[in-house]
């Protein structure tokens, strides 16, 4: 009886096997339906571009063995390792959890920044305008934070609260500028953007430079604001430092996930959400169909100014964070252009960016520990920076994936319909043989019948054989 059950499970995972490769019954094989799938190649076309960044990263530290005296072949392939390794290559379990604890706390604003780029394109916009964003969140939330100290526990939730709502705000008036000029004036939102970049940058070095009561003077500082472990309104904590201990990690990387998942509904159960779709895949045909493509377009960059907003009030309220203000206007966040290829990575996708940002970071994190391999840290960025640039091409990836998914599916449809045919033309010679069958049948009995009927055989039937 077990031979039996286990030569039937056999069976059946052969013939689910046989199922993924090859017409069964009359389908397609299911690795095919699954490639139709848009998300499947969007996590290829996303797949090949990280892949090519690591190859090309990696060719790029072959090279500089090849000119270092003192790097070897065999030291690339060892930074190479420590680069995939992420927070895992830093040796002792101590480190292993405050490097992990950190690359998920730095991955929090990023994914946040890479949100308010996606909410902006799935409206057919390019908010280049996320550093700015960031920026100005981030000062509107410092302004908040460090200017009220709070005296308890419950004090310094809600002054928490108030100061990421505002952030929020400041992020979100900041994306309405762009917005506004592209509704109401036809100016590409990429140039106002650019253009506000720099004015918040600008202005939080301004805003700050005028309120030495929130500089840090200590230990011959210069140019920094005072952290809110000081006014005790940091980002909580909620336990994971206990399991990160060591590590900046924080609430922030859950608000974050929650902003995801709150976008994927919008966008994909809410009317509201619908319409930004429409408006970007055709501004004019939604527009004719009734929807304001100028509310679209304002408030797609409002709420994608307040993500990104947001993104900056939680990486500086965190209270090991410290913000250096006087050389703001100089240099803008790289979290806020990360959040670029984020998004594409993700094609959009806010589930995937939580994905892709945390991925960026875990790179990131493997790059810090490069030196025992004798590289510096840098050669981790230029691995993202590739993988950056070939995220530009995922658009054309999947253009590609979904010309070859055409062909396949033309071919396998033909082999379908061949096999069709061949049974039909089986059955239908199987029909004939048995009608042919029917019908000698029927003529013998009618024979008989004919014969038992005759007069001859039925004077032999009243012959009494005595």
């Amino acid at each position: 009886m077990n031979n039996n059950k286990f030569k039937q499970f056999f069976c059946n995972t052969g013939d689910w096997f046989k199922s993924l490769f090859t017409v069964q019954n009359g389908q397609e094989p299911k690795l095919l339906t699954l490639y139709k799938k848009p998300g499947t190649k969007s996590i290829i076309s996303s797949l090949l571009c990280i892949l090519a960044g690591v190859l090309v990263g990696f060719i790029v530290m072959l090279i500089i063995a090849a000119a270092s005296p003192t790097i070897t072949a065999a030291d690339a392939f060892r930074g190479l390792g420590i680069i995939l390794g992420g927070p895992f290559s830093s040796g002792t379990a101590k480190y292993i959890s405050m490097n992990f604890g950190d690359m998920i706390f730095y991955a929090g604003p990023l994914i946040m920044t890479g949100l308010s780029v996606a909410i902006a394109f799935k409206t057919g916009l390019f908010n280049i305008g996320a550093p700015g964003q960031y920026y100005m969140g981030a000062m509107g939330s410092l302004l908040v934070a460090l200017s009220i100290p709070s005296k308890n526990g419950a004090e310094s939730f809600f002054i928490w609260l108030f100061a990421v709502v505002v952030g929020m705000a400041f992020g979100a008036l900041w994306g309405a500028i762009p917005g506004l000029f592209r509704a109401f004036f036809n100016v590409n939102e990429v140039i106002v953007c650019i253009m506000t970049n720099w004015i918040s940058a600008n202005i939080v070095t301004w805003v700050f430079s005028s309120m030495p009561q929130l500089v840090n003077t200590g230990m011959g500082k210069s140019g920094y604001l005072i952290t809110t472990a000081v006014t005790g309104n940091g980002t909580p904590k909620i336990g994971l430092d206990k399991l990160f201990p060591g590590s900046y990690i924080d609430l922030g990387i859950v608000i974050a996930i929650v902003f995801a998942i709150v976008l994927v509904i919008m966008l994909n159960k809410t009317t509201f959400g619908y319409e930004l779709k429409a408006c970007g895949n055709n501004r004019y045909a939604s527009k004719y169909a009734g929807m304001s493509e100028k509310r679209n377009v304002v408030l797609s960059m409002v709420i994608a100014g307040g993500i990104a907003g947001v993104g900056g009030a939680l990486y500086y309220l965190n209270p090991g964070i410290e913000f250096q203000f006087l050389s703001a206007y100089s240099k803008l966040p790289d979290y806020g252009f990360n959040g670029i290829p984020v998004a594409l990575l993700a094609s959009s996708n806010p589930i995937g960016i939580i994905f892709t940002g945390i991925f960026l970071r875990y790179i990131a994190q493997g790059g810090n520990e490069l030196t025992s391999a004798g590289y510096n840290r840098y050669i981790a960025d230029i691995i993202i920076a590739l993988i950056i640039y070939f995220a530009g091409f995922s658009k054309l990836i999947m253009d590609i994936l979904s010309r070859r998914q055409k062909k396949l599916s033309a071919k396998v449809q033909l082999k379908i319909d061949e096999k069709a045919k061949t049974i039909d033309m089986k059955d239908e010679y199987v029909l004939e043989r048995e009608s042919s069958e029917t019908l000698a049948e029927s003529i013998e009995n009618a024979i008989e019948e004919t014969n038992d009927a005759s007069p001859v055989n039925t004077q032999k039937k009243e012959v009494d054989p005595q």
